[in-house]
This record gives structure tokens, C-alpha cells and sequence, in this order.
């Protein structure tokens, strides 16, 4: 059996809708700019954490964190030309040295105190060179 997997656009098409939904929802809730840069990765993981120390339901916070990873794979694409892929209704970035970047799980991970999208990022900036 072969799974299908799908590139930009059509896998594009959900995560970076995600993004603009929370990059859209910090500027007019948060009052927090985010602008597809690397440095903004900075304030998302602090966000990430403040939710976490507030003890937050997980329940409660899936969607944005969700839009959070998909903000982060946004920032990796748009710094390294990686591409979107998804197969079975998760999405990841392939950088172009082919490998494979799980943004919205390690936003999670970030909400469980084992990540950072920060890190992510550079991790795959430099793997994508």
C-alpha cells in the first residue's frame, strides 16, 4: 500500500490559513505583531509558555497552539523554500534537503515544556541551507 502525500499548494492550503488565523488573532487580541519572522518565534514560545504556567486545559488551547505550529512552519518555508506536505490529515514541512519538520507537534511539545518553535526553526533554517 502507498500513501499519497501532497505538496504546496493543495497541503499548503489548511496550515497557512492557520497562520493567518493566528497571526490575525495576536494582532487584534493579544496586541502582538507577528510578522513571518524568525525573531517572532521568540514572543510565540513565551505565549506558549505563559500558557502553560497559567495551567491552562490543554483542550483549550489545541487550536491555537495548531495555529502557532503552522505559523512556524510558515516562518521555516518562507526562510528556506521547504514545502508542505500531508498524508492522513497531519501536516509537515520538507526543507529542500528532504528532510521532514512536524512545526505544529513540536508546538505542543512547547505547551508540555519539551519544545520550542524558536529552536525548531533554526534547527531547519540551517538543515535547509
Amino acid at each position: 500500500m502507498t500513501t499519497q502525500y501532497e505538496t504546496r499548494p493543495s497541503a499548503a492550503t489548511k496550515p497557512v490559513r492557520w497562520a493567518a488565523d493566528a497571526v490575525a488573532t495576536m494582532r487584534e487580541g493579544a496586541r502582538v505583531r507577528l510578522d513571518y519572522s524568525a525573531q517572532s518565534l521568540w514572543r510565540v514560545d513565551r505565549m506558549i509558555e505563559d500558557l502553560r504556567r497559567e495551567d491552562t486545559p490543554y483542550a483549550a488551547v489545541d487550536t491555537v497552539l495548531r495555529g502557532f505550529g503552522a505559523y512556524a512552519g510558515e516562518v521555516i518555508v518562507r526562510q528556506t523554500g521547504a514545502e508542505w506536505w500531508t498524508s492522513g490529515g497531519d501536516h509537515w514541512i520538507r526543507t529542500p534537503d528532504g528532510r521532514l519538520w512536524d512545526p505544529i507537534d513540536e508546538a505542543r511539545r512547547c505547551f508540555a515544556g519539551t519544545g520550542s518553535l524558536r529552536l525548531l526553526c533554526r534547527d531547519a533554517t540551517v538543515a535547509g541551507r
